[in-house]
């Protein structure tokens, strides 16, 4: 099974024309972490999804589209805070920008289980999860105490500066938890953000390190001195929401099919292998841009 902990919230997203000025939003099931439970169940991996959840009707509704999925939720804690909003709006390119509103959401609440499933393979992490306390130390410790036991340990930054009231703190904060993981992924812009670069940060922990260049497609960094690169896929964009997520889930879905979890054998999985879990996560994360919101695509979508 692979474990997602952390946020679930709703996106608005702009939809048809705007009045007196202001776009329509429609709500979409949303939050990094959630859309990669669901975009695993989606293609077919065994998936938990561990995370505090309101139990108003936004709470309701995401779990809901986590039992859609096939994705555990026995792990979810209920709570009468309300569900975190993310006001997203689109460029003329498709990418998303966002506003929260997060004071006093249930997500900020989570409390870390006090032990792991037996048959944990794997536990992804990021994006607004591991920045709002006090869930954030939460999580921070679920993670460094799934490292220590072996479990193979993914991690998304999916930076949302807006967030962010100490940037340098937080880098410093990214840089201590990558001896715990495993596998890091992150786009160009949060490279960027962050600083430092993928042997850098290779030389602290991961076994590998994949770039997400939008369009362009992505680039694999492994600890045994790997680099390869595959391009996106050409499609109509409708927008970006979900589209790192999808790409989460797939390098899980690909690489747990490979055996390939843990960051040994991240590290040595050769160049065949990288190229054909890249193309496949271009090749998911395409589809879900070719639509609104964040909807990852089910496995039979993908040949």
């Amino acid at each position: 099974m692979i474990v997602v902990a952390g946020e679930a919230l709703i996106d608005l997203v702009p939809q048809g024309p705007a009045d007196a000025g202001l776009p329509a939003l429609a709500p979409r099931l949303g939050g990094g972490p959630y859309n990669t439970a669901v975009a695993l169940g989606r293609l077919g991996s065994p998936a938990a999804f561990w995370s505090r959840v309101s139990t108003d009707a936004f709470g309701d509704a995401l779990v809901a589209g986590l039992r859609a999925a096939d994705v555990d939720v026995s792990y979810v804690q209920r709570g009468a805070e309300p569900t975190t909003l993310a006001v997203a709006s689109i460029g003329a390119d498709g990418s998303a920008g966002y506003s929260f509103y997060v004071e006093g959401t249930a997500d900020r609440l989570f409390t870390a289980p006090e032990r792991l499933p037996d048959d944990v393979r794997a536990m992804s992490f990021g994006t607004c999860s591991l920045v709002l306390e006090p869930g954030a130390s939460a999580y921070e410790e679920l993670m460094r105490r799934a490292a220590a036991q072996g479990v193979c340990t993914v991690l998304d930054p999916n930076i949302r500066a807006g967030l962010i009231p100490d940037a340098d703190a937080y880098r410093a904060r990214f840089r201590s938890w990558l001896p715990s993981i495993s596998l890091l992924k992150l786009s160009e812009d949060d490279a960027s953000w962050l600083g430092g670069t993928p042997r850098e940060w290779l030389a602290s922990g991961p076994g590998a390190v994949v770039i997400t260049r939008g369009g362009e497609g992505l680039t694999v960094f492994t600890r045994d001195g790997g680099e390869w690169s595959v391009p996106g896929e050409r499609v109509d964009v409708v927008d970006t929401i979900g589209a790192g997520d999808t790409v989460n889930a797939a390098l899980l879905h690909a690489l747990c099919a490979r055996d390939a979890l843990s960051a040994e054998s991240l590290a040595s999985l050769g160049a065949d292998s990288w190229s054909d879990v890249l193309r496949f996560a271009a090749r998911a994360a395409a589809v879900t841009v070719s639509r609104t919101g964040a909807e990852p695509p089910y496995a039979k979508e993908l040949g």
